[in-house]
């Protein structure tokens, strides 16, 4: 049975998980057509730039439950065998998760994780933002409410599908694991070029000098030797 995507996203005191608190989380499951919402009191005043951001305020979130209550019902929301999909989920979304399951002694459910942002920079290479609301106009999306959990998981479920049309979930995951192969050179004099162009002695230099064993640079010695271009390198 394939896996079940869940879309979801998290409202925050600030951008540190060590340190700052959900103050909202919700989901969709568009299977099964039900979603999930809740503010949380996160214990502690919500900064100010917070407020500014996501609209939520103190006395919103005073009579909320506590986030070991709010996440106890986001794991039931979430079970069985599913994905969960945020955008910049694996620098933002998963390290709260992560944070305030430990905080409320929790465990983590051996949930997959996908990250929207990555398969946008991966697969729409062409477009200059990648924003969740940049992505909404490029896809002619209604707007919405920004920055407010359920809003913006909506609008991730509509442009998500649009990115992925009719792929299967597990073809899906099994997409944003591959590493990109590079089609250009990322750097020095020759960065921009495409990798066809660079010349065969500047390849050479590169393998002697140890730059193409290097494990940031493993894509561009793949281009490389898909173009026969380390076969005579010295």
């Amino acid at each position: 049975m394939a896996r079940r995507p869940i879309y979801y996203d998290t409202e925050t005191t600030g951008v540190k998980a060590e340190k700052d608190r959900i103050i909202e989380i919700a989901a969709y499951d568009p299977q099964l057509d039900r979603q999930f919402c809740t503010f949380t009191n996160p214990e502690c005043p919500i900064p100010a730039e917070s407020i500014a951001i996501t609209n939520i305020t103190d006395e919103m979130v005073k009579d909320a439950p506590l986030i070991k209550q709010a996440l106890t019902s986001f794991i039931e929301f979430c079970s069985g065998d599913t994905v969960l999909i945020a955008h910049n989920n694996d620098a933002f979304d998963k390290l709260f998760l992560e944070a305030e399951m430990e905080r409320a002694g929790l465990k983590m459910p051996q949930w997959i994780f996908l990250d929207s942002l990555k398969w946008s920079r991966k697969y729409r290479s062409d477009l200059p933002r990648h924003s969740l609301q940049f992505l909404r106009e490029a896809y002619g999306i209604e707007s919405n409410q920004a920055h407010r959990a359920l809003d913006d998981v909506i609008v991730l479920y509509q442009v998500f599908s649009k990115m992925t049309g009719d792929l299967g979930m597990d073809t899906v995951l099994d997409l944003v694991s591959k590493t990109p192969s590079v089609q250009r050179m990322p750097f020095g004099k020759h960065a921009g070029k495409p990798l066809s162009e660079i010349p065969k002695d500047y390849v050479a230099w590169l393998k002697e000098n140890g730059a193409l064993d290097k494990k940031e640079n493993s894509t561009l010695r793949e281009g490389f030797e898909k173009l026969g271009l380390l076969e005579n390198a010295r």
